[in-house]
């Protein structure tokens, strides 16, 4: 056991480690949120969301959290939040279908767009910038929830459990029928005890598995944080151009990698030079597999994403660059730890239309744009 103190302009964070299967500073960094519902942020180096990931790294973590998953009777479906854990949970779901390649599985995530006229249901994170989120789910998908036995729920850290509670007691009114529960996440912090009563809490057999155990204590200094812009507009007639084709209605198997275009992509980068894969909001999984593709024909790349979610700049956070909302609901959004002209090619993975927003960026960073339509169909946007 260990104990770590960091004093940050939002307050004092405590943290006492009791068990990890990797070093706490590969996994973690600290960072002080513009929240007034929590002023800390468990700042992860191995998501590819606010810290630049390699691959590899991120990989390692797919298949640890994938490998502590028990034996669950299915079909068993994996869930995903919205947006940190997106890239994550599908990450896990695909290493876990690798070892278990004749079970039945399904795969979603939470998202907080409406997709055109598909059922969804909602939950909310209740400490979150922007607490609605919603589920979708096609047809194929609502029939395997439907019979599904177990679930797993993927997010990036769990502190207080209320999420997962809340999305748990909506599932379980929605399909009785299931009958044990596992918890996936890089970082567990909500402590011993609130570990071992679970299953009491739930309702179901639950399990948890994470890279790093411990519980976690905040005092919040005097000072108030400073209120962040809102990071949640949410019209439920509005189209996003918020993507169907790659988990967030549901799918039951591994995304194919683009490996065309990381070939085609790879001859123009040189020895020596750096890439970023940059993923945008929600839509974070294609581009850890450009990353993965790229880094398998020897290149060296990192694979970051923008996010709505507001910090400031101390801590793991050294650089911010603001930028529009693809999405177009108006909301701030940021890229974290990423100046301008700091790599030699960037990326920009996509799944919404060409848009001011997203040349914008591209024109921040010198960036190219790649629209994923679908899996196969991957269109380069001209960046003037």
């Amino acid at each position: 056991m260990s104990i770590v103190r960091q004093q940050m302009p939002t307050g004092e964070l405590t943290l006492q480690i009791d068990e990890a299967r990797f070093a706490l500073d590969a996994l973690i960094g600290y960072a002080a949120r513009a929240n007034a519902k929590r002023g800390f942020l468990f700042l992860s180096k191995v998501l590819g969301k606010h810290w630049p990931a390699t691959p590899r790294a991120m990989e390692a973590i797919h298949a640890d959290l994938a490998a502590q998953i028990p034996s669950l009777p299915g079909p068993v479906v994996f869930i995903a939040m919205a947006e940190t854990a997106i890239g994550l949970g599908q990450g896990v779901f695909e290493a876990w279908l690798r070892t278990h390649p004749q079970a039945q599985g399904l795969f979603l995530h939470s998202s907080r767009y409406r997709v055109g006229e598909l059922p969804f249901f909602e939950f909310e994170e209740s400490h979150s910038h922007a607490p609605r989120q919603f589920l979708h789910l096609s047809q194929e998908a609502s029939a395997i929830f439907s019979s599904a036995r177990s679930l797993v729920l993927i997010d990036d850290e769990a502190s207080t459990g209320n999420t997962f509670a809340n999305l748990i007691a909506v599932c379980r009114a929605r399909y009785p029928q299931l009958e044990q529960l596992h918890l996936g996440v890089i970082t567990n912090f909500m402590g011993q005890a609130a570990n071992a009563g679970l299953s009491e809490r739930f309702g179901l057999p639950t399990t948890i598995g994470a890279a790093l155990s411990g519980q976690y204590g905040f005092a919040a200094g005097s000072a108030p944080t400073t209120p962040a812009p809102s990071a949640q507009r949410f019209e439920a007639n509005a189209e996003r151009g918020a993507s169907d084709a790659f988990g967030r209605i549901g799918v039951n198997r591994a995304l194919a990698p683009p490996q065309a275009l990381a070939q085609q992509l790879a001859r123009d980068i040189v020895e020596g030079d750096t890439v970023l894969v940059l993923g945008t909001g929600e839509f974070m999984h294609p581009s850890f597999l450009l990353g993965r593709e790229l880094e398998a024909l020897g290149k060296n790349v990192v694979v970051q994403s923008t996010t709505r979610s507001p910090i400031l700049s101390w801590g793991s956070v050294s650089h911010i660059v603001a930028c529009d909302d693809n999405y177009g609901e108006g909301i701030a959004n940021y890229l974290y730890n990423v100046a301008p002209g700091q790599y030699d090619h960037v990326f920009i993975c996509h799944e919404t239309p060409a848009s001011p927003a997203l040349l914008q960026l591209a024109g921040q960073l010198h960036g190219r744009l790649f629209h994923f339509q679908s899996e196969t169909k991957i269109e380069e946007i001209p960046v003037c």
